[in-house]
């Protein structure tokens, strides 16, 4: 379990442009990201964007709403040991028409977490600011990108996450003004938007000799099943998993499973079958919620 504040990742370029952490009990919920009572702000020092105790009011309910929120496409994200993955995020934004979207203090963005809720949350990385492009008057469509960095995830962040899409109105007020006035801050939250799988990105091997073998003979089949370890920045075996032992015929498209086997504690893979015609062996992975299924490419055997 996380105990450490989380810091910002990825593109959260939002700076002191972001809505307060969270607001009185019974008014709307800001993001996680700038400190209004008991949250640090989304910064890499882990600061909250006001430093001041001068700063007084709470933020007005924005009248804003978010529909058809889209986070990867509807897909899982996964994760390898060492690029950034860049995930996109999109929805509609409905406003009444005093709120100016296209106002340079004016932010909207996703925030992808883990936790039960927005207010509950243990991890968090929010997207760049959304760019909004106007349907009419009171409506627009927003993209925005989230990047997810390996090198700031633990093993234990794999499986379950939410999003929440945001927006704020700062309205002429300077996240860093002493004089800093919530009450004319406008903010808008619609939690749990979507639900999806952050994913340990997983890898398959597969040899099947010997190679040519004769017809009814015994065929060897070895692998290994690996993911990523996002602490060691390598890929480690994935233990006393169900995979499948498969077969396609020379000349088909199709395989067949032979068989189910489990992995070792270091997640290799080892099993035997009897060679009956040319064609292709492999291991089949169908995946879990924190390792995303993974086929390896087939073994070609030659049977004499």
């Amino acid at each position: 379990m996380r105990t450490t504040v989380a810091a910002v990742t990825g593109a959260l370029a939002l700076s002191a442009l972001v809505a307060p952490a969270a607001l009185a009990a019974d008014g709307p919920k800001a993001p996680a990201g700038v400190a209004a009572s008991n949250k640090a702000a989304h910064s890499a020092a882990g600061k909250t964007a006001f430093s001041t105790a001068d700063v007084t009011g709470t933020p007005y309910a924005l009248n804003a709403t978010f529909s058809n929120v889209k986070v990867n496409k509807g897909k899982n994200i996964v994760v390898g040991t060492t690029n950034v993955v860049k995930v996109p995020v999109s929805f509609t934004l409905t406003h009444g028409v005093e709120v100016n979207i296209h106002a340079d203090d004016f932010v909207s963005a996703v925030e992808l977490y883990r936790g039960a809720s927005f207010d509950d949350e243990e991890w968090w990385i929010d997207s760049d600011p959304a760019k909004c492009t106007d349907t009419s008057d009171t409506v627009a469509t927003c993209t925005a990108s989230v990047a997810v960095d390996p090198f700031t995830l633990l093993n234990e962040d794999a499986g379950a996450w939410k999003a929440a899409a945001f927006a704020v109105a700062w309205n002429g007020q300077l996240p860093d003004d002493p004089d800093l006035d919530l009450s004319k801050v406008g903010v808008a939250v619609k939690d749990k938007v979507a639900a999806y799988n952050l994913q340990r990105l997983s890898k398959l091997t597969v040899n099947a000799a010997p190679e040519p073998v004769k017809k009814g003979k015994t065929v060897t089949v070895t692998g290994k099943l690996s993911r990523a370890n996002w602490e060691t920045t390598k890929y480690a075996g994935y233990a006393n998993q169900s995979v499948k032992l498969q077969f396609r015929k020379k000349g088909s498209s199709t395989y067949t499973t032979l068989k189910t086997i489990k992995t070792s504690s270091t997640g290799t893979l080892k099993t035997t079958t009897k060679a009956t015609v040319d064609g292709y062996y492999r291991f089949s992975f169908a995946g879990t919620s924190t390792t995303p299924a993974v086929s390896a490419a087939g073994d070609y055997v030659d049977v004499k």
